[in-house]
């Protein structure tokens, strides 16, 4: 297996770290605009090498893949890229792979009831055409989405006979500090993707169907394992919504992130200053995306790890018959603390649980464990090797009976 992996930010450079350690693959080609930040996350493993990509130009992709006869496209930069990575991949002959589908417009009409373009539809658009060829795009595979769409999977096929609702909640305890110990507003993630999917219409799947919702409704306190706690969680457009009623049968399909008032506020503040909208606007004789200044002068989330302390949790809510037709209601998770990952990788514990997931999708594909054709979700394949894999990795999951 020849990989590309497209972005060495945060999650790139931890997927390149927890790669390191395995040995299902030849090479790994790591791209990013900025060529120095590419060679440095290639620079701790001699089977990696670093080069410059254009990610919105999908002929560079096409031309890297030919070069270095890749056989797996890694896409891990912000999914405004993912269509021409998407494309260039399938030019190439490789085989894709995403964190995060293609990007979504709102109902022009009716934004907080009726969808317009969803989250993925542009990529199922050529399922066919993958098909087809043989060749699969594995989409959403990091881990919300990702290893909550495996939960799901899991959950369908060992512990449930009916399910009423699959209910993605994320919540942590993760406080960043300055040198002098201050609590400070530095965002885990990439925050041009946190403002678009908290400020985008939620969607639900209800009764066979998907709507939307108003940004940061049906609030509910969930209390989160490991000593995380209680958390308020908001409806927040996600890609599980979209991707787990496709092929695991249920009532209901939500996403809740527990973002907190204060992070609340400060989305809804840009929101009517107009600091989240992407088209740009002219400073100075400059043309600036404003959401691309906001990301700019917040710290970059691949460097506030040292700073960081706290733990943070993805699951799964599943509700419904269990398989003796009794009531059931279990939260699949994942726990991940930031001292574990900064001691063990030197990376923080978002990025590092968002990138530990497509390392192990990868092993298990170059191993024939998954295999496929066409754009495919992670509910798609056997949830037991990779919940088996993932704990032979040293990160393990649980269930908690609620």
């Amino acid at each position: 297996m020849r990989i590309l992996l497209v972005g060495a930010g945060g999650v790139g450079a931890a997927f390149a770290a927890i790669a390191a350690r395995r040995d299902f693959f030849s090479t790994i080609v790591v791209a990013d605009y900025d060529e120095a930040k590419a060679a440095k996350a290639a620079a701790i493993d001699p089977r990696y090498a670093g080069v410059r990509v254009d990610a919105s130009d999908a002929a560079s992709v096409t031309a890297l893949c030919r070069e270095h006869r890749i056989t797996h496209v890694m896409n891990a930069v912000d999914p405004v890229f993912d269509m021409p990575i998407f494309h260039g991949a399938f030019e190439a002959g490789a085989d894709y792979l995403d964190m995060a589908m293609s990007l979504s417009t709102p109902h022009p009409e009716s934004p907080y009831e009726r969808c317009g373009v969803k989250l993925g539809d542009e990529q199922f658009a050529a399922a066919d055409t993958w098909e087809q060829a043989g060749r699969l795009a594995l989409v959403g595979m990091g881990v919300e989405p990702g290893l909550s769409d495996v939960f799901a999977r899991y959950a369908a096929d060992h512990l449930f006979s009916e399910i009423d609702e699959l209910g993605t909640r994320d919540g942590a305890n993760l406080v960043v500090t300055d040198d002098d110990g201050r609590e400070i507003f530095a965002p885990s993630f990439s925050m041009w993707t946190t403002i678009e999917e908290c400020l985008n219409p939620p969607v639900v799947w209800e009764n066979g169907e998907w709507h939307t919702t108003a940004p940061f409704s049906e609030p509910e306190i969930f209390d989160f394992p490991e000593g995380i706690g209680p958390v308020e969680c908001v409806n927040v457009e996600h890609e599980e919504v979209l991707l787990m009623p496709r092929w695991v049968d249920c009532k209901r399909a939500t996403f809740k992130y527990g973002l907190g008032e204060p992070f609340i506020n400060i989305l809804k503040v840009l929101h009517t200053l107009g600091l989240d909208s992407t088209e740009k606007v002219r400073v100075k004789g400059v043309e600036v995306s404003p959401r691309d200044v906001v990301a700019a002068v917040l710290p970059d989330p691949a460097t506030v790890g040292p700073r960081m302390r706290g733990k943070t949790c993805a699951g799964l809510w599943v509700r419904g018959k269990d398989k003796q037709g009794l009531d059931r209601s279990s939260y699949l998770f994942h726990v991940v603390d930031n001292e574990d990952t900064m001691r063990e990788y030197g990376h923080q514990c978002v990025v590092w649980q968002t990138a530990i997931n497509p390392v192990v999708a990868l092993e298990l594909l170059a191993r024939g464990t998954w295999s496929g054709a066409g754009v495919l979700g992670p509910e798609a394949f056997d949830a037991v090797p990779f919940l088996d894999l993932l704990t032979e990795y040293g990160s393990p999951w649980g269930i908690k009976e609620l």
